[in-house]
């Protein structure tokens, strides 16, 4: 059984994928093979085969069958989506130098409009409309609708369901059933968490279930800096191998 974490800027998956629908996210995906290549298919048709990939926020496609991944979901507006956008451009790309990439740094990017990133933790926690939001960090709500198409390369809105994902996930990881988790993450009804689950993801909340149950549900502190890696590999290693493993850390409550 494969295991789902939903942490401070990232969620992680490990296990077997099936193919998925076609869907786009509101983060950089990085999915990584254990073994041999990872595959998907844009929008156009076009499949894509690599060690490992790169997908940036809102680009669809769907991921094709495989034994075992690692995939990672990042967070736009972090320095490492930054990285990941100055390095491979707005499409799908390869990442055969992801070793290179040992020390995600997930903090607030220092390139972003830090009234961005303030209307961003508003909407993470889904108690605010978006008049509400844009006028608690001194903007109209087309300006900053404006900044995060030019900043994040996507529409506010499928952030918030980003983050209302990401409450759902960590509701079900916590016992609550689909419906009340719905509830607890702002959706209407538990038809509507898989409707958009699909859009997102490409998968529903019932497939997701099991891995996020198999999770312990505790909260860890981050350290400060992630541990080098001390000694080179004396053979080139898999992608799966270099990234290293981030912290589980729930994603905060609604307040």
């Amino acid at each position: 059984m494969g295991g789902f974490t939903v942490g401070a800027g990232y969620a992680r998956y490990r296990g077997p994928a099936t193919d998925s629908a076609m869907h786009a996210h509101a983060a950089f995906q990085i999915a990584i093979a254990v073994r041999g290549e990872v595959a998907l298919v844009d929008a156009a048709g076009v499949e894509h085969r690599a060690a490992a990939l790169v997908v940036p926020p809102m680009v669809r496609h769907r991921m094709l069958a495989a034994p075992r991944l690692h995939t990672w979901f990042i967070e736009p507006q972090s320095t490492f989506a930054a990285d990941l956008r100055r390095r491979y451009g707005p499409g799908i790309a390869p990442a055969e130098d992801l070793p290179a990439l040992r020390r995600p740094d997930l903090g607030p990017s220092a390139v972003l409009d830090p009234r961005l990133l303030a209307a961003l933790e508003f909407l993470r926690h889904g108690t605010r409309t978006m008049p509400e939001v844009a006028a608690a960090v001194g903007l109209s709500p087309q300006r900053l609708r404006a900044l995060a198409r030019d900043q994040l390369g996507l529409p506010l809105p499928r952030w918030r369901v980003w983050a209302g994902l990401a409450r759902a996930a960590e509701a079900l990881r916590a016992g609550q059933a689909l419906a009340e988790a719905a509830a607890t993450a702002g959706f209407t009804d538990q038809a509507h968490l898989t409707r958009r689950m699909r859009e997102m993801i490409g998968l529903t909340p019932a497939a997701v279930l099991p891995a996020l149950r198999s999770q312990p549900h505790r909260p860890v502190t981050p350290p400060a800096e992630l541990p080098a890696r001390r000694d080179p590999p004396r053979r080139p290693r898999s992608p799966a191998a270099v990234l290293p493993a981030l912290p589980d850390q729930p994603v905060r409550r609604p307040t």
